[in-house]
């Protein structure tokens, strides 16, 4: 007998039309004349006594973080929060700014560059710990057998595993120190390492696969942190987004300060650009022809 199928979701208008649901339904938020409340508790208690990154917290995943696990995730932030011009994103941004653009749309230009390629390893990085986590079943003997195996299969598939290695950095410069603040954290009891175990795993097998050290970046990195403090692989790119967004909020202002204008991707040399076309009739060929 075929398991009964899961009823398909029902529009957001037959849901309101039925009675079943208000049109907006939210846990997070409640806003009335003269009141704001976020998760239960009075705006006006949360003003000053709470940090942004304990405000994020408490908005994502409903709970508020103990002091140990707030100074974890405001190094998470801080890390990722700017990586120079070549990052697309700050380019980006930067570029918008000479353009004569209003600035939150320079900068949203930028926040709009954060994607599955440009800051989307920590989803995917967060994605992979998870799995490998549920498939050793507390079991951390197995983590290293585990490990191997997975990235066995993203070499056979021809990809990089998300979270390790880094196309500037031999070693990402802020491996060393976020390490150090998720030991202080395990040994403070704050979270409980499970994940930190996991990156290291794949760490150790990626290494023994390639041959040589391709230690973890700061994608991984965040991963760990993250998924310690409860939060879900969806979020990662938003989280992201926050903490790269002041980087660029920065270089936008300093880019719009300097007075440039329309500063293109890169220095108009002959050079740097091929045209890999056919040629038209002006410059004495036929163009090819098109099916």
């Amino acid at each position: 007998m075929d398991a009964p199928r899961t009823p398909a979701p029902r529009s957001a208008l037959s849901a309101y039309r039925s009675g079943d649901r208000a049109w907006w339904e939210t846990a997070i938020s409640r806003v009335q004349p003269n009141r704001i409340e976020i998760r239960g508790y009075e705006i006006a208690d949360l003003i000053g006594t709470l940090s942004f990154s304990e405000m994020i917290a408490l908005l994502v995943t409903g709970r508020r973080l103990l002091p140990a696990e707030t100074r974890l995730l405001d190094a998470a932030l801080v890390a990722g929060a700017d990586h120079g011009p070549l990052a697309p994103s700050i380019a980006a941004a930067r570029m918008a700014a000479t353009c004569g653009v209003t600035f939150n749309s320079a900068v949203a230009t930028g926040i709009n560059l954060l994607g599955n390629f440009h800051g989307g390893a920590v989803e995917d990085a967060m994605e992979l710990f998870t799995a490998l986590f549920e498939e050793a079943a507390g079991d951390d003997d197995r983590l290293p057998e585990i490990a191997r195996a997975s990235v066995a299969e993203y070499r056979s598939r021809r990809e990089p595993v998300p979270g390790y290695g880094h196309q500037l950095h031999d070693r990402d410069p802020r491996r060393a120190r976020l390490l150090e603040l998720v030991d202080q954290a395990i040994a403070d009891g704050a979270i409980e390492g499970n994940f930190a175990r996991v990156a290291l795993a794949v760490e150790a097998a990626v290494e023994e696969t390639v041959g040589r050290p391709i230690p973890m970046n700061v994608d991984a990195l965040s991963g760990i942190v993250y998924l310690e403090l409860g939060f879900p692989a969806a979020v990662a790119k938003g989280l992201f987004s926050l903490s790269r967004g002041a980087g660029i909020v920065a270089h936008a202002l300093e880019e719009l300060q300097r007075g440039s204008r329309i500063k293109g991707p890169c220095p108009p040399e002959e050079d740097l650009v091929r045209y890999i076309g056919p040629d038209s009739p002006a410059h004495g060929v036929e163009p090819h022809p098109t099916s």
